[in-house]
């Protein structure tokens, strides 16, 4: 771990690039066995609490969906210390009671993408991790009560899929979602979710609903401008709930997430790599010590 550390972090995607209520800020560049995150680590403090803040999609949002480094952004964050993680993305909805401006906290997951890099484990370390519930439910119950106060529509629950991108859907492909059961769909949510619960973090996503997908032939399709001036309004209520949320979160986990892997690791431990260990040691020191 490094000297300054926070054990909450915000990862900000579209239309989230920074966090200017953060005071007494530093900047930290992280390395790590997977190349470097997305930008440096903003540390700051927000209601007296240290919280880190990491643009996703790098400064002025020059990363595709695919180009994010995943792993890289989601080590640096353990490296710094942080056990809970809030992802703010913006999403389409699939769903006629799921509006343009609401908040949804979805409670599951379906990756749909192809050509990402999804698990921290491979090269002589096999780690099989529980996703049934991707999304910790503890820290989505805080969430959502912070949504509410902060004045926003939000919904609890749903099924959040994740497309490769960056192009948005086809109409068949969007009404092949909707049959499906997905509730809204994004670019960013996986593997995200699951290297967070890899790295044993909570991990809750905040996600502000810009359109309709293309579905809904009452509505215009998706566009770029359509999504930023959705995000552009809802900005500041993202940033009112996240100043609400970190002034409730108990200073103690309850949750299973700090324990993910402690079934999960399934090597022969005599058989793991020494190089694997060492560079895993943020991940499973506490295992494999």
């Amino acid at each position: 771990m490094i000297s300054d550390f926070a054990s909450i972090a915000v990862v900000g995607g579209s239309g989230l690039y920074s966090m200017p209520e953060l005071t007494d800020t530093l900047e930290v560049q992280i390395e790590t066995p997977f190349g470097n995150p997305s930008a440096p680590i903003i540390i700051g403090t927000l209601e007296g609490i240290r919280v880190a803040f990491l643009a996703r999609h790098g400064i002025g949002h020059t990363l595709a969906p695919s180009e994010v480094p995943y792993r890289a952004n989601i080590f640096a964050l353990k490296k710094v210390g942080v056990e809970r993680v809030i992802s703010i993305s913006a999403c389409g909805s699939l769903r006629s009671d799921y509006a343009p401006g609401d908040i949804v906290i979805p409670d599951q997951l379906f990756d749909h993408t192809t050509g990402r890099a999804r698990s921290f484990f491979g090269n002589g370390l096999v780690g099989h991790i529980s996703v049934a519930n991707p999304f910790c439910e503890d820290l989505s119950r805080l969430l959502v009560k912070a949504v509410i106060d902060a004045g926003a529509v939000v919904h609890s629950g749903g099924s959040f899929i994740t497309i490769e991108g960056p192009r948005f859907s086809t109409r068949a492909e969007s009404n092949l979602y909707r049959s499906w059961g997905m509730s809204i769909i994004g670019m960013t949510a996986c593997p995200e979710a699951f290297l967070a619960r890899e790295a044993e973090m909570c991990y809750s996503t905040m996600a502000h609903v810009t359109d309709y997908d293309v579905w809904h032939v009452e509505e215009k399709p998706v566009t770029v401008e359509m999504v930023i001036q959705t995000l552009n309004k809802n900005t500041a209520t993202a940033q009112r709930a996240i100043r609400n949320l970190v002034t409730h979160l108990p200073a103690t986990r309850l949750c299973d997430c700090g324990n993910s892997l402690a079934t999960a690791l399934i090597t022969d431990r005599k058989m793991v790599p020494p190089d694997s260990i060492s560079s895993l040691k943020p991940l499973i020191g506490k295992y494999l010590s």
